[in-house]
């Protein structure tokens, strides 16, 4: 382990929280820490994301002196041994629970048919305090894990679920003892021992903690998904031979063998050879993406027909899928507005509980009926061990790591919880037009011939003038003949025009290719096209004309084209209720034309970078929550200054570090699924939140007897305890149900 400082996010394991008491308790351990900015806990998955300039080892430190065990988590864990060590935990709470269970239910069978003698009978005097001694291994076997976590609280001056616990098995038991000692003065109504209620609430509380730890662990399935992508080794060429080695032992600038079948293991530039790539499990793209020689690959995706060589540019923590299961895990850990609401109340839950406890007992002994001693413990101890917050800390962070991680199959990065919260809220969405609206280059949509040659000649002549350009109308113009795989011919006396396009000479003719001023400044005739060209500048396209010997013969239009789904998109959020506004530096003529070809009505044009900000704020300031998506990096301060910043994955960097959400392919569909993710995680939460305040709000005045004066009713401490269990697993189970959730 490395003990030097780090400025970067480290993700701490950490053990021995048992409710969302806990939560604060550790929280605060770790804020006292010196260099650290910012903590955030996740009881879900046991973790925390720290952030700041901390030492690790001190870090770790303040949580074992706050009475909890951790470890750094570094790199890219094996699933399979966290998977194991869950199975591991889940089969010692069924095995604890199982042995507590059984001799609960033998003894209360045993007291049933009468088959235990009286404590105050001779044999009784022997037997009762072996069954309190067995009691008591049998308690310590299955409960130790609560007690030990109630001392070590206690020290602190601290409150959690297993003080709760302890405080009700351990009076449970001790005032059975007290009944076995002093048997003969007390009230015949006292006479009862609870034994059988001890250890069957130890049972039913681990029963419920290792059902809720196996439910708990499919919230991460997407994580663990992710992570097993990484192969274990990788093919390098080394010195003119192929090996096989671990992957933590390639080298940046290392040349790798990928045959098909296999995964990536590094992110690279292919040098040799061609293939096509399923990337679905990092974009959610079904369909294989062709990849050929200077085409990046990414690690974890799988290589399909072909065999190639690439190069390795990223490796470890810095490869694309490092970095997504990076970016998954804080949005896990990260609290919504909501869950911050939650942890407060848990947090001064328990020791409000133990005073509703202590108040229940001394009316009970004071008012109640007689025996008041038996009637004012057996309702103290069953207002402790129903009132256990476990639900209400699992309620948010359990919804959360669900919906982050079906985001991320989905190819969805949701960075922050309070993105995750906000976006269901917005108002008003802007979207950048080149690269999100449009596919981001210019491609050739018609070639019109004006003399007696055909189409494919007038793009011949035009690629082959254009083949020593590097204007980006050029490359469309080189992809369109090669993709009619037409022969360039040879040119002489190239010139590039800035600003008008190109001229040269080609078997023996003089070649002028561009926009109208450039056949302007040349003398050539072109008027009778001008309602032509006008036409197709209102599409949104960009007309060039061929002219050869100072004759028009042919105009090429080249246009950015928008996305075969981005109709279908703005649609989806028009029908949602939202606002859809196009900002964008083009032309007003440009931007309108693919608005409506997309059914956006309100345009801004002529933006320039700097000012897409302002323009957010300016809705904001409107009362508008709003959402940006962009992919270039003049989005990047406007992304930053939305309620919610989209960035599209196949743009800049700088774009999708300035973004809450990362769409890892170029889908606008997918801007409506985070909406509809967004609805639905907000509405699982607050069911959550619902039905465990419900359920403590409820449970607490049962348990302490409110019942009793008008119905005679009294809740069992056993009942009690499997109430409790059971409260955290509908919790977990019912967010769950996002995994299968569509919107």
């Amino acid at each position: 382990m490395n003990t030097e400082n780090t400025s970067e996010a480290l993700r701490l394991s950490i053990l021995g929280m048992r409710c969302a008491g806990c939560v604060s308790a550790v929280e605060g351990a770790l804020a006292a820490v010196e260099g650290v900015t910012s903590v955030s806990v996740n009881f879900a998955d046991h973790s925390a994301m720290v952030t700041g300039s901390a030492d690790p080892d001190a870090l770790t430190q303040a949580a074992k002196s706050a009475g909890y065990d951790a470890a750094i988590m570094e790199g890219l864990e094996d699933p399979s041994e966290q998977e194991a060590q869950e199975l591991q935990r889940y089969r010692q709470l069924m095995k604890k629970a199982a042995v507590a269970g059984a001799f609960g239910a033998l003894l209360m069978l045993t007291e049933q048919l009468g088959w235990l003698p009286d404590m105050g009978s001779a044999t009784g005097q022997w037997v009762w305090p072996e069954i309190a001694l067995v009691t008591l291994g049998i308690m310590i076997y299955s409960g130790w894990h609560f007690y030990s976590g109630a001392a070590k609280s206690l020290v602190l001056k601290q409150a959690n679920m297993d003080t709760l616990i302890a405080l009700g098995t351990g009076s449970a038991w001790i005032y059975s003892c007290i009944v076995i000692d002093y048997y003969g003065i007390l009230p015949s109504l006292a006479k009862h021992a609870y034994f059988e209620a001890a250890v069957v609430i130890l049972a039913f509380i681990n029963l419920g903690t290792g059902l809720e730890t196996m439910a708990r662990g499919k919230t991460s399935s997407a994580i663990r998904k992710l992570i097993g992508l990484q192969p274990r080794t990788a093919r390098v060429v080394r010195n003119g031979e192929e090996i096989d080695i671990p992957i933590e032992q390639v080298g940046l600038g290392e040349t790798l063998r990928v045959r098909p079948g296999e995964k990536i293991a590094v992110d690279g530039v292919l040098l040799e050879g061609h293939s096509s790539v399923d990337e679905s499990m990092l974009t959610g793209e079904s369909l294989p993406v062709e990849k050929t020689v200077g085409t990046q690959v990414v690690a974890g995706t799988m290589n399909q027909s072909g065999s190639f060589l690439f190069t390795a540019t990223r490796i470890g923590r810095d490869t694309a899928l490092a970095q997504i299961i990076k970016s998954v895990r804080q949005a896990q850990s990260s609290k919504p507005d909501i869950a911050r609401l939650a942890d407060k109340i848990s947090g001064v839950f328990v020791p409000v509980v133990v005073a509703i406890s202590v108040l229940t007992f001394l009316i009970w002994y004071t008012f109640g009926p007689d025996p008041s001693l038996g009637y004012a413990f057996v309702t103290s101890m069953t207002v402790l061990v129903i009132a256990c917050p476990c639900a209400l800390g699992l309620a948010t962070p359990i919804s959360v790591m669900v919906a982050v991680g079906r985001a991320a199959q989905s190819g969805i990065l949701i960075r922050n919880g309070d993105a995750l919260q906000t976006a269901g809220k917005l108002t008003c969405l802007i979207l950048d037009k080149t690269g999100t609206v449009t596919e981001g280059k210019p491609v050739v949509v018609s070639i019109e011939s004006i003399s007696d040659r055909d189409e494919d000649s007038v793009l011949q002549l035009a690629a082959s003038i254009e083949s020593g350009s590097e204007h980006p109308l050029a490359a469309s113009i080189l992809a369109a003949a090669e993709q009619k795989q037409l022969k360039l011919e040879k040119v002489t006396q190239f010139e590039a025009i800035a600003g008008f396009g190109v001229s040269a000479v080609c078997n023996g003719q003089r070649l002028l290719f561009g926009n109208k001023a450039l056949m302007d400044a040349k003398d050539i005739k072109f008027t009778r096209y001008n309602n032509r060209l006008e036409k197709l500048s209102a599409l949104g396209q960009t007309p060039m004309l061929l002219a050869v010997d100072e004759t028009i013969v042919g105009i090429i239009a080249v246009a950015d084209t928008i996305k075969k789904d981005s109709a279908a998109a703005v649609a989806q959020l028009n029908a949602l209720g939202i606002r859809v506004i196009m900002v964008t530096g083009d032309n007003q003529i440009t931007a309108h034309a693919i608005a409506k070809q997309a059914g956006i009505t309100e345009v801004n044009a002529q933006i320039l970078p700097q000012d897409k900000a302002q323009v957010v704020k300016a809705l904001q300031q409107q009362g508008e929550i709003v959402g940006m998506v962009g992919d270039g990096i003049n989005d990047a301060p406007a992304l930053a200054q939305a309620d919610v910043g989209l960035a599209i994955g196949t743009g800049t960097d700088v774009a999708i570090e300035s973004a809450d959400v990362v769409i890892l392919q170029g889908s606008l569909l997918k801007v409506p699924e985070v909406i509809g993710l967004s609805k639905a995680t907000v509405t699982n939460i607050k069911q959550n939140l619902v039905g465990a305040f419900f359920y403590n709000t409820i449970s607490i005045p049962v348990a302490a007897g409110l019942l009793y004066p008008v119905f005679g009713v009294l809740l069992n401490p056993m009942i009690a305890g499997a109430a409790m269990a059971m409260s955290s697993l509908t919790v977990v189970t019912n967010a769950n149900r996002l995994r299968w959730m569509k919107w």
